[in-house]
């Protein structure tokens, strides 16, 4: 029998974090409010509050000091380096630019702090991946316009792009517009994904709705995001930009035709069709259906379309931790997820917050993606969400998240041998840090261990974890040792 490809020899071997999700200086040396530094913690049963005034006699708001990035980035890209990195994905955080987000010049501190970072990583040759937009919308844009509601954010974001493009246009090659822009087809994208506040919203979990308003904020997304290549490719023709998209893989619960018909409605609507937007620079035809039947309007224009034809992006980048049933039975059994939950697949376990584990969901999703769009991929984040422990001297045993992207990257080797052209993997998280949907510390993803409780206490010090010395061994061997 013919030997599996191996991984290719230039490979992106990395990990991935968030500027909100881990930086810390939350009001520091120029930086203004984002919509995440609102955000109060929670657990998977409490959850997080969004409050418009900040309350930190009533409230902990993990974001405010996070993992503080922002003091120990030397520490930590160190270590990245001593994993062997071949690339960093990160982000850059709109209010430490422009601290409102609509200012014509921008904060020279915050430009300077992300100099220091681009230096660090280029001293130890690791390429940064850089999302410029990865749920860190500026506070005051949300109180000006609604947020991406209104068409107005796609100037002030531009205007940042450009300061960006323009300032790092030899220290960073590899672009990614939005993180996850499709979870603006779900109710829960109005505020993380677009700074949309609706009036009776409390809670993260349970926001308040319109449809409406919400697929013209994507809209103005998919309009930035294209005008943002195209601006990019102006300043400098190497830049390469990629899409994002939450990748939420579904399966017919059942052979029922009406199970498999909900399935395919679910996929092209949640996975397929940003996706179809930014890479083939169409608006498809099951969406303007959707639209139709769903009586949803909004404004379109013909230089909107003509840029988005125009606008597209070069490589293909997606989150994957798990996959989901999809059923027409009511009563099936439910589990939870990232963004959104499904029926319980009986063949699959799940994390202790009800996420199913699926490594071979990574490989059918890999050739699906390729056999749509047929352009280079990278699994931007991937991951194991878990309590760990530290013993009393220093260790933390995680060989159940070294079981799970060990079996993770084994589906990416075959998904590689199956001929899919991926050319990165940058898992979720490189360090520990503060959890999007709960709030949480003691969620850890990190191969780098945080002293740092669901209570913002502890002395911050990074320990390396089994994971982190098993993964600098993969990346050593180029996946050859796992």
């Amino acid at each position: 029998m013919e030997k599996i490809k191996n991984f290719p020899p230039n490979f992106f071997w990395g990990g991935a974090t968030a500027a909100n999700q881990c930086e810390g200086g939350w009001n520091v040396d120029g930086k203004g409010v984002s919509i995440s530094d609102i955000m109060t913690s929670g657990t998977h049963k409490d959850p997080r509050r969004i409050t418009p005034n900040i309350d930190e006699n009533a409230y902990y708001y993990p974001s405010h000091e996070a993992v503080d990035f922002y003091h120990r980035y030397k520490e930590d890209i160190a270590l990245c380096a001593e994993m062997g990195f071949k690339m960093f994905r990160m982000s850059i955080n709109w209010t430490r630019i422009f601290p409102n987000g609509n200012e014509e010049e921008p904060n020279e501190a915050g430009l300077e702090f992300y100099d220091n970072v681009f230096r660090e990583l280029k001293k130890y040759n690791i390429e940064p991946l850089v999302t410029i937009y990865h749920n860190e919308n500026p506070l005051a844009l949300t109180f000006e316009c609604n947020g991406w509601a209104d068409r107005k954010c796609i100037d002030y974001y531009l205007n940042f792009c450009k300061v960006l493009f323009t300032r790092y246009k030899d220290q960073v090659k590899y672009w990614i517009p939005f993180n996850e822009i499709n979870c603006l087809t779900t109710k829960l994208g109005n505020w993380n994904h677009a700074g949309i506040l609706h009036k009776g919203t409390e809670f993260f979990t349970s926001q308040v709705d319109e449809p409406n308003m919400r697929f013209a904020a994507l809209h103005h997304q998919f309009v930035a995001s294209a005008r943002a290549v195209l601006l990019g490719k102006e300043i400098n023709p190497n830049f390469q930009f990629g899409t994002m998209i939450c990748h939420i893989t579904v399966y017919p619960l059942t052979c029922n035709p009406d199970d498999v018909i909900l399935t395919q409605e679910e996929d092209l609507m949640r996975n397929c069709f940003s996706g179809d937007v930014q890479v083939k620079g169409i608006y498809p035809y099951y969406i303007k259906t959707y639209f139709k039947k769903n009586n949803i309007h909004f404004e379109i224009t013909e230089e909107d379309l003509k840029v988005i034809k125009d606008g597209v992006v070069d490589f293909y980048s997606f989150s994957y931790y798990m996959s989901n049933c999809i059923t027409a039975n009511k009563d099936a059994t439910q589990v939870s997820g990232n963004i959104m939950g499904g029926a319980k697949n009986p063949y699959l376990d799940a994390t202790e917050w009800d996420w199913q584990i699926d490594p071979k969901g990574l490989r059918y999703t890999l050739n699906h993606v390729y056999d749509r769009y047929g352009i280079p991929i990278m699994v931007t984040e991937n991951g194991l969400g878990a309590r760990d422990t530290l013993t009393s001297d220093n260790q933390i045993h995680d060989d159940y998240r070294i079981d799970y992207i060990k079996k993770h990257i084994e589906q990416m080797q075959l998904a590689i041998d199956d001929g899919v052209d991926l050319i990165g993997y940058t898992p979720w998280a490189t360090i520990d840090l503060v959890s999007v949907s709960t709030g949480e510390m003691e969620k850890r993803y990190g191969f780098i261990y945080v002293d740092k409780n669901n209570q913002g206490e502890g002395s911050l010090d990074r320990y390396r974890k089994d994971s982190f010395h098993w993964y600098k061994e993969v990346i050593r061997s180029n996946g050859e040792n796992l």
